[in-house]
């Protein structure tokens, strides 16, 4: 999608690990996003992003790993040729639908989300017909739509995930994240502490998924009390969109979580445009005239019953 960070670059070291030749592709996909409004806002960064490949290609080759041999950049028209992305809206076109993955959590607030994902993603893979493919583990329930989508079409392709990128204080690397500005990047780690409560329960034996959903919503609520004490020049809006704990393998929210399988607990907040921009504040991309949508999750990995005699 563009907006390069260190998050996807860890994901051109993952792949230069097992391979000499990388292909990135860099395509702000229409159909995934939500309307013409966040299309019309989301930024062409391919001049930025082809700087950073170009240093980092330098530094794999110092040690000997893979490297990038081609940006695969394309317009609409080469990747939509006979109907425009935006037909999706209308149930028209040519789309892929994954169900019922992509109709679930993010997919359920999202509908044609992860139809535009799953279609761009067919179409990548056919005009690049890559062996592997690097995804990112922040935007699980892409990767279990993409791992599906390899499956079903009977594609020759190994997913491997790259493990979530994330700031000291916990908050995932995300392109979104430039829309925040200070004040909302401040209050954004909401999202990843109700995360963490749940992790937490969970390791220290609590299973049921409405304790753990239960445990992420006290905290998120707590931030939406903090804010809504503070002036208008001050607060930042929060809205809760979801958590969930859910099967790693089909997003599939269950009732307990299993020891021996684990789990994934994920969530999705919204951070609302700022009331009262003040002289001087960095309000991010849109100058705190956005609504900044966050989505991020965490494994429960699978622990061990067994006990020595």
């Amino acid at each position: 999608m563009g907006l390069l960070h260190e998050g996807h670059l860890s994901l051109v070291r993952l792949a230069a690990k097992s391979t000499q030749s990388i292909i990135v592709s860099i395509y702000a996909n229409p159909s995934q996003l939500t309307g013409p409004d966040e299309i019309g806002s989301y930024p062409s960064t391919l001049d930025t992003d082809h700087e950073l490949l170009v240093a980092l290609n330098m530094q794999l080759r110092h040690s000997g790993c893979g490297t990038v041999r081609a940006i695969f950049a394309p317009t609409d028209k080469e990747m939509y040729p006979c109907s425009p992305p935006d037909d999706i809206l209308r149930g028209l076109g040519s789309f892929v639908n994954i169900l019922p993955t992509t109709s679930i959590l993010e997919g359920a607030d999202r509908p044609s989300h992860f139809v535009g994902v799953a279609t761009v993603c067919l179409k990548l893979f056919n005009a690049i017909k890559p062996d592997t493919v690097c995804l990112g583990e922040k935007d699980y329930q892409q990767t279990v739509v993409i791992k599906q989508l390899v499956q079903d079409f009977l594609l020759d392709i190994e997913v491997v995930v790259g493990e979530t990128i994330r700031d000291a204080d916990g908050l995932a690397l995300s392109s979104r994240n430039v829309f925040l500005g200070t004040r909302r990047r401040a209050v954004a780690t909401v999202l990843i502490r109700a995360l963490y409560a749940a992790q937490n329960a969970y390791e220290a034996g609590r299973v049921d998924r409405d304790e753990l959903v239960s445990l992420c919503k006290h905290i998120a609520k707590e931030e939406q009390v903090k804010q809504a004490l503070l002036s208008e020049a001050e607060r930042v809006n929060v809205e809760i969109i979801y958590f969930e704990v859910a099967d790693q393998g089909s997003m599939t929210p269950i009732g307990t979580v299993n020891h021996e399988k684990g789990a994934v607990v994920c969530g999705a907040i919204q951070l609302l445009p700022l009331e009262v921009l003040l002289d001087g504040e960095d309000g991010g991309q849109q100058d705190g005239n956005d609504t900044v949508r966050l989505i991020d999750s965490i494994l429960l990995a699978p622990r061990s019953t067994s006990c020595n005699i």
